[in-house]
């Protein structure tokens, strides 16, 4: 087996209270859209998902959150939800819930600026009159 210095959970910590849950990686499976939402699908036995919908129960729709994978550091995102998975027969002792997180946008000072004036470019409409 070859050591590796990153773990096999990811962490989530509120930073209000810092509490703390992890997620292992094995039963996790996250998807992201263009627009920064992450979906972290994870199926896992039920006790362990009374331990999640416990941790997500007091936590408000936009609360900012650490994500730490694996050990790689902690990345700010903020909370959207836990909805039920479903499509899946999954035998009894197991559930499956999805995260729903989303990265903050970050604002570049350059975003600020208006930038005008470098083309000499007219629309149509502008042409004729």
């Amino acid at each position: 087996m070859i050591d590796s210095q990153f773990s096999n959970y990811i962490r989530i910590t509120r930073k209000k209270t810092d509490e703390t849950i992890k997620l292992d990686q094995r039963r996790v499976k996250i998807r992201e859209n263009e627009n920064g939402l992450m979906a972290i699908s994870y199926v896992a036995p039920v006790f362990e998902i009374m331990d999640l919908e416990d941790f997500f129960s007091e936590v408000i729709s936009s609360e900012k959150l650490n994500m730490d994978i694996g050990d790689t550091g902690d990345f700010t995102v903020s909370y959207r939800g836990i909805i039920d998975g479903k499509g899946k027969n999954l035998p009894q002792n197991l559930d499956h819930k999805i995260i729903l997180l989303q990265e903050p946008t970050c604002l570049d000072k350059r975003e600020e600026f208006q930038v005008t004036g470098f083309s000499k470019f007219k629309p149509k409409n502008e042409i004729s009159q």
